[in-house]
């Protein structure tokens, strides 16, 4: 089975929570898993803005799909240069594609 073009290079995130000495506060952190080739395609536009606070949010959906691994989980975050780097926090998957062809994910770029 073809998965697409892998032609962007994404670095997968996991988020590291440690707690500051002085006050008890949580301090997070990003961490790199892995640098992996995918391909990424913008979803259908639709009405995707939002108000949060009083700030207007726009939120992009993509759907990635990379070759297969196991070790990527939906509590990680995606960041791609394209051409500027963006972050995308996965909403769903991983998907299999095919018998361990490859894995597919939704994700989210959120924006003011």
């Amino acid at each position: 089975m073809n998965i697409g073009p892998l032609n962007h290079r994404a670095r997968i995130e996991y988020k590291v929570v440690t707690r500051d000495a002085t006050y008890g506060t949580e301090a997070i952190t990003w961490t790199t898993l892995a640098t992996r080739w995918c391909s990424i395609n913008d979803m259908l536009p639709r009405r995707g803005e939002a108000v949060s606070n009083t700030l207007a949010v726009n939120v992009n959906r993509s759907r990635i799909r990379m070759r297969y691994c196991a070790d990527i989980t939906s509590s990680m975050r995606f960041a791609i240069s394209r051409p500027t780097e963006a972050i995308y926090q996965i909403v769903s998957g991983p998907a299999e594609i095919g018998i361990k062809d490859g894995v597919e994910f939704i994700v989210e770029q959120v924006s003011s």
